[in-house]
């Protein structure tokens, strides 16, 4: 079922399911999936990584794979506080003082988060499509047709009929996406199968559910992390070494001509646009997703 030994650890919230590659005393590597994806992405990068000494921890977020809540009464958010809550709490059970970050997707945001709330546990960030955060109090405000077009999805979601939707067809719904998301990924249809095992999980639906709800403005987030998300809304610059890396091919987000994030960014930055990549960068590039992570921590 999955591609790799799971290991867990418990938190205050999850038991988290990771993988683990390379030795226990290597510099700290972290690799952060996003949806609709698993750690699968990270195959052809978390080895190689490992071989060359540093120590790579992939986890499944929550709502994927084995990871569990591990309280009934605990809210199942999606919102951006909470994958980076979880990430701060994954490192600090597993003892990682600071680690360097990749991610994409909600792995991205939360990548991105710690990044600029917590830039001491953060040596270096690979983000796909570069500055992450949400920014919820103008999330109301109407993008440009084509783009509120892309993000379908999204509105479906808010719906009654969309919770159903996802409850019944999670796997052809996620699917479709990948398509969409990565119209030019030849290999991408065959691969879908190892990744839409983790979509399994008891609290998938309702993890997704909030994810695009709560970014709308249209659920509550969970009271004990409102603190984060009002340091977010002031949108922190990101002070750490950062490679964003964005696919021109993106279905989802496309990569634009001049980079609108690069001002969030005050440390060394780079962005790096990939042709012919979707937006599962990892799993599309791995030579570029690795190849960014060795630039930054070799420096």
């Amino acid at each position: 079922m999955y591609g790799h030994p799971i290991q867990f650890t418990r938190t205050s919230m999850l038991t988290l399911a990771y993988e683990e590659h390379g030795p226990a005393s290597g510099d700290p590597v972290i690799l952060l999936h996003g949806f609709p994806y698993s750690p699968r992405a990270f195959d052809d990068i978390a080895p190689d990584l490992g071989a060359q000494g540093y120590r790579v921890i992939v986890p499944y977020l929550r709502g994927y794979g084995p990871t569990r809540f591990n309280s009934p009464g605990t809210p199942r958010s999606g919102q951006q506080a909470a994958l980076a809550q979880d990430l701060l709490d994954l490192m600090d059970t597993l003892g990682i003082e600071q680690a360097a970050l990749c991610g994409y997707d909600w792995g991205g945001r939360a990548a991105c988060i710690v990044a600029a709330l917590w830039p001491h546990r953060v040596r270096c960030l690979v983000t796909g499509d570069g500055y992450n955060l949400q920014d919820i109090p103008n999330s109301a405000q109407p993008l440009d047709p084509q783009t509120e077009h892309r993000l379908w999805y999204q509105y479906y979601f808010h719906s009654p009929r969309g919770v159903e939707g996802l409850t019944r067809n999670r796997r052809a719904l996620c699917e479709l996406l990948w398509r969409l998301w990565s119209p030019t990924w030849a290999e991408g249809p065959a691969l879908y199968p190892r990744s839409a095992t983790a979509f399994d999980n008891p609290d998938f639906v309702e993890v997704v559910i909030h994810s695009y709800r709560h970014r709308f403005m249209y659920a509550a987030g969970d009271p004990a992390l409102e603190w984060m998300e009002q340091a977010l809304t002031r949108q922190p610059p990101i002070n750490v070494p950062t490679i964003s890396l964005c696919g021109a091919d993106d279905g989802v987000g496309p990569a634009t001509p001049n980079d609108e994030d690069r001002d969030h960014f005050t440390s060394d930055y780079e962005r790096r646009i990939l042709p012919g990549v979707g937006h599962d960068i990892p799993e599309e590039a791995p030579e570029a997703t690795l190849r960014a992570l060795l630039d930054l921590m070799q420096r």
